[in-house]
């Protein structure tokens, strides 16, 4: 009996300005996302930048990006977008029910 692999789990990673001081508004999505899909995840990676960037993307894929998106995204609509790309199926409770 051989045993399969399993598949590797998706890696996020979080690009933020340095100049700009957004280390810790990374490091909480960062917590957010672990918090929420811990074991889903492979890992979530800080990447030190600059120029006023700020970009989440999930195995290469952008799900947001601050110009682009008008911003930085809230917990509710980050863990929608990630839940997207990693398990579109997945119901995310209270999360996804409207007020």
């Amino acid at each position: 009996m051989t045993d399969t692999p399993a598949a590797p789990r998706p890696q996020v990673s979080i690009l933020y300005c340095t100049r700009c001081n957004w280390m810790l508004r990374a490091a909480w999505m960062a917590q957010e996302l672990l918090s929420t899909f811990g074991e889903d995840l492979g890992g979530v990676t800080l990447v030190p930048g600059s120029g006023g960037n700020f970009e989440i993307t999930v195995d290469g894929q952008v799900v947001w990006e601050r110009r682009r998106d008008g911003g930085f995204p809230g917990p509710k609509e980050l863990k929608q977008r990630v839940r997207d790309v990693i398990a579109p199926e997945r119901d995310m409770g209270h999360i996804d029910r409207r007020p």
